[in-house]
């Protein structure tokens, strides 16, 4: 742990990537006490004369949208969103993944079979068009797209600990425990899983990047978080009609979007690189 530690503070675009998140992450937890108005209140003087956004001034840092509210406020309240749907979608979904794909790889037989036909049928579908048809199905809300990425979400990951987990068992480290008597639950939770959180953690790093593009995407395509929960890809998609007289409505939350999903993909990049034991010993 100390030499991945040691990678991780050596690789400047690592941290970064922390740093952005970091930032975020901050941002979004005390968002109550940095933003100076509230993200639903609607200013009489937030609009022009003609019922138009403003752009950025010294009252609201970052215009206001089409409802004469902050955009800077909206922004911090949407860095919870995607934080929240980022890491509890992901992280089930890695969990789902992780789950089925160890019983398939441990057990194969006819039980690993149906589980993997089972996810080849879900790699069958583009993951955009079943979370569409998901949250069309649900009502949405914070958690309900949570759920629905999560179960769009886990089937690469089930693949590749599949693919780990029956090289593992044909170890012959493997075989000696069970020939000397060891337990299923001994030879899984001692022997297989520590050999699989380097995968796992680096996915679950990596996998929030796409989450966080994926909520933003469902957001933009009007089945994503409901208002007036703020959503970075809702605001854009309230804000359509003003892409061209108020760009500042796209700009800064497709900004804040991109710089999230990179420092994601930045950190577990580099935890690839740490975690990857070819590169031990290498400058």
């Amino acid at each position: 742990m100390s030499y991945v530690l040691k990678q991780l503070l050596k690789n400047k675009l690592a941290l970064s990537g922390l740093l952005m998140i970091v930032l975020f992450s901050g941002a979004a937890i005390f968002a109550p006490y940095i933003t100076p108005h509230p993200p639903d209140q609607q200013f009489f003087e937030g609009l022009t004369l003609e019922g138009a956004p403003l752009p950025p001034n010294k009252t609201f840092w970052l215009g206001t949208d089409l409802l004469g509210r902050s955009l800077f406020s909206r922004l911090l309240y949407g860095a919870r969103t995607s934080l929240i749907i980022g890491i509890a979608a992901n992280g089930a979904a890695v969990f789902i993944g992780a789950f089925l794909g160890i019983v398939a790889g441990y057990l194969k037989g006819l039980p690993g079979t149906v589980i993997m036909r089972f996810t080849d049928l879900m790699m069958a579908f583009p993951a955009l068009l079943l979370a569409i048809a998901l949250a069309a199905i649900f009502r949405p809300s914070l958690w309900i797209v949570a759920l629905v990425i999560a179960l769009v979400n886990w089937v690469q990951i089930a693949r590749v600990i599949y693919s780990q987990t029956v090289a593992l068992v044909e170890r012959e480290y493997i075989e000696a425990a069970g020939a000397i008597g060891a337990g299923w639950s001994r030879i899984l939770f001692i022997h297989i899983v520590p050999h699989l959180w380097p995968t796992l953690l680096v996915w679950g790093t990596l996998g929030i990047a796409t989450t966080v593009l994926l909520e933003a995407t469902l957001s933009f395509l009007g089945v994503g978080v409901r208002p007036p929960t703020p959503s970075w890809g809702g605001i854009i998609y309230e804000s359509q009609s003003y892409f061209l007289d108020a760009p500042w409505l796209v700009f800064f939350p497709g900004i804040a979007i991109m710089l999230l999903s990179l420092a994601f993909n930045l950190v577990g990049d580099a935890l690839r690189d740490a975690l990857d034991p070819t590169q031990r010993g290498r400058e």
